[in-house]
């Protein structure tokens, strides 16, 4: 039995880049040979809610993204970057992509400000996570590598295999991936961590 995707509503605004994940995402299947079926029987996926994602009408949550990269052997930071990822030294404030994973949740949901774009030459991938007043990632997720946070400001729920941890401003955490995990804020306004992994898988 295929797991369950959120519904979307079709009166939600959708993210600017989700017409530049679709393309990128069929594009991707194509390259591999894979049917639209073939491709959501092996990342465990509604074939019509893939359909309208790779054509710019839904978007993905985070987990069900991991299952398709994984099946396409590609990155999620591919998938929204504007650009191929030329290499860069300094990233100005107010010129880092951000980028918009899931669907709204609760709250103004979450986005992603890149502090390294994402290029093929990098082993380690960093973001901003902005998470908005009841926000909370999809998940758990779970994935090869190791990760590394700073909270810089509101409060957060971090929830680790399992274990629930409450950090504030100036906490930080340190996990292994491949251990399910994921976070939502728990406090008044927008919460914001300062995210560091390796490898890059966003």
């Amino acid at each position: 039995m295929k797991n369950t995707e959120q519904k979307h509503n079709p009166e939600t605004a959708l993210p600017p880049n989700a017409i530049r994940l679709g393309t990128r995402l069929k594009l991707a299947r194509q390259t591999r040979g894979l049917t639209l079926k073939a491709l959501s029987d092996e990342a465990n996926c509604s074939e019509s809610l893939l359909s309208k994602i790779e054509n710019g009408k839904a978007t993905p949550s985070l987990p069900m993204l991991h299952r398709l990269v994984k099946v396409l052997g590609t990155n999620i930071g591919w998938m929204f970057e504007e650009s191929d990822g030329e290499e860069g030294i300094v990233f100005r404030s107010g010129t880092r992509p951000l980028i918009t994973l899931d669907p709204l949740r609760q709250g103004e949901g979450i986005s992603l400000e890149r502090v390294i774009p994402y290029s093929p030459g990098h082993l380690l991938q960093c973001n901003i996570h902005h998470i908005e007043e009841e926000g909370e990632s999809s998940g758990p997720i779970e994935h090869a590598g190791e990760e590394v946070g700073y909270v810089l400001n509101g409060e957060i729920e971090l929830i680790v295999a399992e274990q629930s941890f409450n950090l504030k401003p100036g906490d930080a955490f340190v996990f292994k991936s491949e251990l399910p995990h994921h976070y939502r804020n728990t406090g008044k306004g927008r919460a914001s961590i300062f995210w560091v992994n390796t490898p890059p898988t966003f």
